[in-house]
C-alpha cells in the first residue's frame, strides 16, 4: 500500500478510533465481570481453560502474560469462589492442573452473554448493511494482524 499523508492520516485515526473502542470495551467488560464478583483477569482465565482445557499455572502465566506468583494469587481466588479446582495429574502427581468447574461455565456464559447483549444494543442503532460491512472489515483487520505475527 502507498503511504502518502492522506493515507498515513487515515491509518492515524483507524488506530485512534481501534484504541478509543479498546479502551470503551474494556471499560464494559469490567462492569460487566464485576456484577459477577470477578476480575476481569479471572474472567480472562476462565475463558482460556474453556478454550484449552486443563492447564498447570505455569501455562496459564505464560498465556496470560503474568508472574507465576500473580497467577498463584489468581487461581486461589477463583479456587475459593468455586470456579476452577486444582487437580493432581494422574501420570504425574507433582503436576497440579487447574480444571474448570460447572460454576465457572455457567459464569463464562453469563458474562458473554451480557456482553454480547451490549454489542446488540449498540449495533441496532446502526443499518444492517453497515453492520454487515463492519463485520467484513473487522475480519480483513483481524486475518492481516494474524498474518504479521
Amino acid at each position: 500500500m502507498e503511504t502518502n499523508n492522506d493515507t498515513l492520516h487515515v491509518i492515524y485515526e483507524i488506530e485512534s478510533y481501534i484504541r478509543e473502542i479498546n479502551n470503551l470495551c474494556r471499560l464494559r467488560e469490567r462492569e460487566i465481570v464485576a456484577r459477577h464478583a470477578i476480575t476481569l483477569p479471572q474472567f480472562n482465565a476462565l475463558l482460556l481453560l474453556k478454550q484449552e482445557g486443563q492447564m498447570t499455572i505455569g501455562e496459564l502465566s505464560h498465556r496470560m502474560s503474568l508472574a507465576c506468583s500473580t497467577m498463584t494469587d489468581l487461581v486461589d481466588r477463583m479456587e475459593k469462589n468455586k470456579v476452577v479446582e486444582r487437580v493432581r495429574n494422574l501420570k504425574d502427581r507433582r503436576m497440579i492442573q487447574i480444571h474448570l468447574l460447572e460454576r465457572g461455565n455457567e459464569m463464562i456464559r453469563q458474562v458473554l452473554e451480557a456482553r454480547r447483549q451490549y454489542f446488540t444494543e449498540l449495533l441496532q442503532l446502526i443499518p444492517v448493511h453497515q453492520v454487515v460491512a463492519i463485520r467484513d472489515h473487522l475480519n480483513l483487520l483481524h486475518k492481516s494482524m494474524h498474518e504479521q505475527q
